[in-house]
């Protein structure tokens, strides 16, 4: 069962647009580029991560409960991270759990557990993550948030340090070496971050761009050559019906001009049925498109006869239709710009493989280049009428006279 036929605006009505901002088709680079860093950002965690777990095992006294409270505040949520991180989902949340539950827990660190470690080189092995909290920060919160984190973070981690060495002399020179270093790399973290996110939304900006412009130009020349349809279609019904009323002079003519007129503005009404007509593929003989070009001489009332040459044959209905309706409106240009002075047709078949039919007048003739651009009489009534077929179409014109030849041939 052949599936309906959509118009025009229904069809363009379902095609999706392209111009809305944050759709995933605009932001896939960011969204590439988030899944990078969440992935380049849970092989760091997870090598710092395992560091500071066989360290905090290594120093872990059973029965424990501060240290053991401690290693599940930290460690269930980076757990969780990481697990995020590789799968791509729930990132932002899990690393904004961890980023605050470590800040804490390493603010909390000398109140909760005990001040056993007073030498410098043995820290504890919360300190081990401490730029995995920024990474945390970077994944999770928006910039500002991120620098602010970067930049407090190693300032709780020396105050932290100091306390638990209870302010020592040799623990102000290892702090303050371990505050620098932990500052800088996590503002470098940060900054990273940031960078390649902006280069990726600018590419899905670029993007963007380019996908609204493209659909713009579509639908321009989508409207564009709509109009050019109607105008042809406007022109080949309308320019008939006019000459045929100009040249009525008895009852039938009149008659036939009314109807003529009447199937114009039906066809004007109706486009998209004419068009669809035209694009029918049911086999049309050659004799049926005789028969039309005949009757199209009758309609103008020009004295002429259509010379049937060739074999009988059957063609595409498309391709009968832009025939018909090309020499129509070269039937009709001859009318009116020759007189229909000298009007000669040949109707040559060649079976199902093909026809030529050729129109000649011995009118003045005309300059094809001087036609003006929005006159669509010869150039889209005729000749990109025949080209979307894969037809042909010539005009030869001079003092001589015109003659315009159409053919097609199967491919």
């Amino acid at each position: 069962m052949p599936a309906d036929t959509l118009s025009i605006r229904e069809a363009w009505s379902k095609i999706p647009s392209p111009g809305g901002a944050e759709t995933g088709f605009e932001r896939f680079t960011g969204k590439r580029m988030e899944r990078i860093l969440a992935t380049v950002a849970a092989i760091g965690s997870a090598a710092l991560g395992v560091q500071a777990l066989i360290a905090a095992l290594a120093s872990l006294s059973l029965p424990d409960a501060p240290q053991v409270a401690m290693l599940l505040v930290v460690f269930v949520p980076l757990i969780a991270m990481l697990i995020a991180c590789l799968i791509g989902r729930g990132v932002r949340t899990t690393s904004g759990i961890f980023a605050v539950a470590y800040v804490l827990a390493l603010a909390v660190w000398p109140v909760v557990v005990d001040q056993r470690i007073k030498v410098a080189a043995e820290q504890p092995w919360i300190f081990f993550l401490v730029n995995v909290g920024v990474v945390a920060a970077m994944l999770a919160f928006p910039l500002w948030l991120q620098f602010t984190w970067a930049a407090g973070m190693p300032f709780v981690y020396g105050y932290v340090r100091l306390v638990q060495g209870e302010f020592s002399r040799e623990f102000w020179v290892t702090t303050a070496f371990d505050v620098s270093f932990t500052l800088i790399l996590g503002i470098v973290i940060i900054s990273l971050g940031w960078m390649f996110r902006s280069v990726a939304s600018g590419v899905d900006d670029v993007r963007g761009r380019a996908v609204s412009a493209y659909a713009a130009a579509a639908a321009a020349a989508a409207a564009e050559e709509e109009r050019v349809a109607m105008s042809a279609l406007m022109h080949d019904s309308v320019l008939a019906a006019l000459i045929a009323a100009e040249r009525a002079e008895g009852d039938r003519a009149k008659d036939l001009a009314v109807a003529m007129a009447r199937e114009a503005l039906t066809r004007l009404a109706n486009t998209e049925a004419a068009v669809a007509q035209e694009g029918s593929d049911e086999p049309v003989a050659v004799a049926q498109i005789v028969a039309e070009l005949r009757r199209a001489l009758s309609e103008l009332g020009a004295d002429a006869i259509v010379e049937e040459r060739g074999g009988i044959g059957l063609l595409p209905g498309r391709v009968a239709r832009a025939l018909v309706l090309a020499a129509r409106q070269a039937l009709g240009n001859s009318v009116t710009h020759a007189g229909g002075r000298g009007l000669h047709i040949i109707a040559e078949g060649r079976g199902d493989e093909g026809i030529r039919v050729t129109i000649s007048d011995s009118g003045p003739g005309f300059d094809i280049e001087a036609i003006g651009a929005d006159r669509l009489g010869i150039r889209a009534s005729i000749l990109a009428r025949m080209a979307g077929v894969a037809g042909t179409a010539s005009i030869d014109s001079g003092e001589a006279g015109t003659v315009v030849t159409l053919g097609w041939e199967r491919s």
